[in-house]
């Protein structure tokens, strides 16, 4: 393929907008190994950079994309063979490199996770970097010694990527979910069928004002921050563990070190850019294995062409998605 199609962000002046491009391999970023993409996948950062909504691309332009699975077509690197079937998630593609949402991609070799056994490349992509993170927040949490019996999780946006994939994790990890949600009369159904054991209007519930309240929860997975981060970590049982993965309420977090000090609480950032190699192969082997999700066809709202990308960016930015959304390139 001499050349090949891609969603590329650019900046006009003062304004982000997308073009769909026809590009060569010399006009990507540089990396090691060459990808001819089957999947990709859509998350709230690709939202923002594909709709001009946020500056997330650190240089411009940028092929659009934080995630991709597909085979090796050429590596300078010998880990790495013609047919390889691989994935790559975060590690700077689609902000800082080039990213999956295109035919081709070429990648640093130390991004490029091989596909594990058990998962297919439409797969791997189903979960992303969405379901990624959501492992990596509780492979951290079991790491400081949550366990199920000091009480049920709570995880918040439990109808976006991240929390979908969380309850089902925490599920096969044997822990009681409560699903908190602004969006219960619609998501009711849904969060049942992922396996939420409760599910609690975010608007009906309060999280009290004191340093400290009636603990009720074990531990929390929570995308918001803001009121709701600081209000959880009033409500953690003693030694619980809050894996801190979004801020889609807010960034500020106004809280007092009473529950860190006098419970025991644990508050833990996830970032799931850039993470040791070593903690991003076991995730993804996990992921595999006893963290696959059941009901992962649920999970996946829609398959997509490259075409539909945009629409679905502008879905994804006015929160009317439950689910993933997963993008057919090459198959």
């Amino acid at each position: 393929m001499t050349d090949f199609r891609a969603l590329r962000v650019h900046q006009i002046e003062k304004t982000l907008q997308h073009r769909f491009e026809r590009l060569s391999l010399d006009d990507l970023t540089a990396g090691e190994v060459v990808i001819r993409v089957a999947y990709s996948c859509l998350n709230f950062k690709d939202a923002l950079a594909v709709t001009g909504k946020s500056r997330i691309m650190r240089a411009m332009p940028r092929v659009a994309g934080i995630d991709l699975s597909g085979t090796v077509e050429s590596s300078s690197d010998p880990a790495y063979r013609p047919g390889d079937a691989v994935l790559v998630t975060g590690c700077n593609i689609g902000e800082l490199l080039d990213g999956g949402l295109a035919e081709m991609a070429r990648v640093p070799a130390d991004a490029v996770v091989p596909l594990p056994a058990g998962l297919s490349l439409f797969e791997a992509m189903a979960l992303g970097t969405a379901g990624f993170t959501a492992g990596l927040g509780v492979k951290r949490m079991l790491e400081n010694h949550q366990r199920p019996d000091m009480g049920p999780i709570v995880v918040t946006g439990p109808t976006g990527g991240v929390g979908s994939i969380a309850i089902q994790i925490l599920k096969s990890a044997g822990f009681e979910v409560v699903a908190l949600t602004g969006k219960k009369a619609d998501a009711e159904d849904y969060l049942k069928q992922l396996g939420a054991d409760e599910i609690l209007d975010r608007a009906a519930l309060d999280l009290g004002k004191k340093p400290l309240e009636a603990a009720r929860f074990g531990g929390a997975v929570d995308n918001l921050g803001g009121e709701t981060l600081a209000g959880l970590t009033r409500n953690i049982k003693q030694w619980g563990t809050i894996a801190s993965i979004g801020l889609a309420q807010s960034f500020e977090l106004n809280t007092t070190v009473m529950p860190f000090i006098l419970r025991g609480v644990s508050l833990l950032g996830i970032n799931s850019v850039d993470v040791p190699r070593a903690w991003r192969l076991d995730v993804w082997k996990q992921l595999a294995g006893d963290w696959k999700p059941r009901n992962l066809d649920r999970i996946v709202r829609r398959t997509l062409t490259l075409d539909e990308v945009p629409a679905a960016c502008d879905e994804l930015m006015a929160s009317t998605v439950q689910g993933r959304y997963v993008v057919k390139i090459g198959g």
